[in-house]
């Protein structure tokens, strides 16, 4: 039986200086040589997820902004997206009259950006934009309708729970949004994504795709709620928030304590040393997602409007 392992970053995996500890990188690295299938689900992009995890070695498909996409690690290829459709401009416009200018990403002429109109950032958005200094995909804007162009797939709002907690009740059945403070700043945020974009949704289909039958999950934030919902196994973190802990089969140490290694260490790595898994044949069924699933399994799907995915090609 093939189980994926799939952990969230930020205040699961992550310590709280951003970083991965020694201990983790070597644990998980290990483990995956005898043949864990692990992968992370997280609200970070790809870029910013390989610089908080680099050493680690996971080789199958990355979750990134909160299941929008499914990408593949080694070539970076986009293998499944939920994009928003029309109903967004209803949106924008929604935001734009409360006074809520938001941090827009998308896909603009081929390039992944983030823009937001400088005049309105607030205290939060400045020291967010500050972690990012240098990313390619700054897009500072001056106007709303440059704000919005583009294949939109992720909304970030940083503003007072005032401004965002009555638009987080208006839209929560219509988009999949996250309202939550953020663990670094605490300042408070609301994420609005395309309906489908969620992590359960996401490990659903990765769980297809690499041909597992159970999935074990780790978490800390509301917004791994829906990961924890499907996975066969949910363990949160002892930082996690009451909400998470609530449905979790069991709550570990935490982040700070690499909760999540140890985890993996005592249980996973004592059914390696039982089952004396070979590394080879293991690496053998492991190979990268390029040549198992885009040509084994067929991974040009399209559910952009019901289920919300589509292929690579919808962000040309």
């Amino acid at each position: 039986m093939n189980t994926l392992y799939v952990s969230d970053l930020d205040g699961t995996l992550l310590r709280y200086d951003e970083i991965l500890s020694p201990y983790t990188i070597g644990v998980i690295n290990r483990l995956i040589a005898d043949g864990m299938i692990f992968s992370y689900a997280t609200a970070r992009s790809l870029i910013t997820s390989k610089k908080v995890t680099k050493g680690l070695e996971a080789r199958i498909p990355l979750i990134v902004y909160n299941g929008a996409f499914v990408i593949d690690n080694v070539t970076e290829e986009i293998l499944l997206s939920a994009y928003f459709d029309q109903k967004v401009d209803g949106l924008f416009e929604d935001l734009f009259r409360h006074g809520i200018y938001p941090i827009v990403y998308s896909h603009r002429d081929g390039a992944e950006k983030f823009s937001f109109i400088r005049e309105h950032c607030t205290v939060g958005m400045e020291d967010f934009l500050r972690t990012r200094k240098g990313d390619i995909r700054t897009n500072p804007v001056m106007t709303r309708e440059d704000l919005t162009k583009g294949s939109n797939f992720y909304i970030t709002c940083i503003d007072t729970p005032e401004k965002l907690k009555p638009m987080y009740e208006k839209y929560r059945e219509e988009f999949h949004c996250v309202y939550q403070k953020d663990i670094y700043t605490n300042a408070q945020w609301l994420e609005i994504m395309p309906a489908a974009a969620s992590k359960a949704n996401a490990i659903c289909r990765l769980k297809e795709l690499l041909g597992c039958d159970r999935v074990v999950a780790f978490g800390d934030g509301k917004n791994d709620i829906d990961m924890f919902e499907i996975a066969d196994e949910c363990y949160a973190v002892s930082n996690a928030a009451e909400e998470l802990k609530a449905i979790a089969t069991a709550v570990i140490e935490s982040n700070q304590n690499d909760g999540v290694p140890k985890w993996l260490e005592e249980n996973v790595g004592r059914k390696s040393a039982e089952t004396g898994t070979s590394s080879r044949k293991r690496e053998l069924e492991q190979k990268t997602v390029s040549e198992r699933t885009v040509s084994e399994r067929g991974c040009n799907v399209s559910f952009r409007h019901r289920e919300g995915f589509s292929d690579a090609s919808a962000a040309e």
